[in-house]
């Protein structure tokens, strides 16, 4: 696959997967500047994770292109936008660049056209979904997520899982639906154990 020059949008937590949605709300002048100069070209942003929050951090090997499919401009330049995940890409260097945005050089990464699990890997994903929402005291509609294809619900669950940003870097990292799967399933029964560790801890 062919290296591309991608513009990124670095935001810890924020992790994108291909086929899905990522809200975006862009104030900060250097990311209104990234997303005017996007729209003048091929819509494309990467969305991809520093590995610590200070400025000009290092990035991690792994993100998403995404294409701007709604943008709202208001008045005082700032911008709501939904991002549709494209596909994920293999950081390859950071470019030197003029720009007050930072970019890449990435390769995308193919990803199987059809992926599914095998019934009780659906089965056993979705008891201990259920456990984790439930522990975290979330309302979910369980008839909706029943209907989910595998890849949507599994991707969907990791982009949106409260998890701290290397957890979810993890995730995005992991190739294949079913190994991904196995990593959330761990994932959500570790930070329901620790979880109740806590409250625990503060009964006492």
């Amino acid at each position: 696959m062919a290296a591309k020059r991608i513009s990124i949008f670095p935001l810890p937590g924020a992790v994108l997967y291909p086929g899905l949605q990522l809200p975006l709300h862009i104030f900060e002048p250097r990311y209104r500047a990234m997303v005017k100069d996007a729209l003048a070209r091929d819509r494309r942003i990467g969305m991809i994770q520093p590995q610590r929050s200070e400025e000009g951090a290092p990035l991690f090997a792994i993100g998403c292109l995404g294409k701007i499919d709604e943008v709202e401009a208001l008045e005082d330049g700032r911008f709501n936008l939904v991002l549709q995940g494209e596909s994920r890409f293999r950081l390859l260097r950071e470019l030197d660049v003029t720009t007050p945005f930072r970019q890449v050089e990435g390769e995308l990464i193919d990803e199987p056209e059809y992926e599914a699990l095998a019934a009780i890997e659906r089965a056993s994903f979705e008891r201990e979904a259920r456990r984790f929402a439930d522990a975290q005291g979330y309302s979910v509609d369980w008839e909706s997520v029943a209907r989910l294809d595998d890849v949507s619900l599994i991707n969907g669950v990791a982009q949106i899982a409260p998890f701290d940003p290397a957890s979810k870097q993890a995730l995005l990292e992991t190739d294949g639906i079913s190994a991904r799967c196995e990593l959330l399933v761990q994932l959500m029964q570790f930070y329901g154990r620790r979880d109740s560790d806590e409250d625990r801890a503060t009964l006492q």
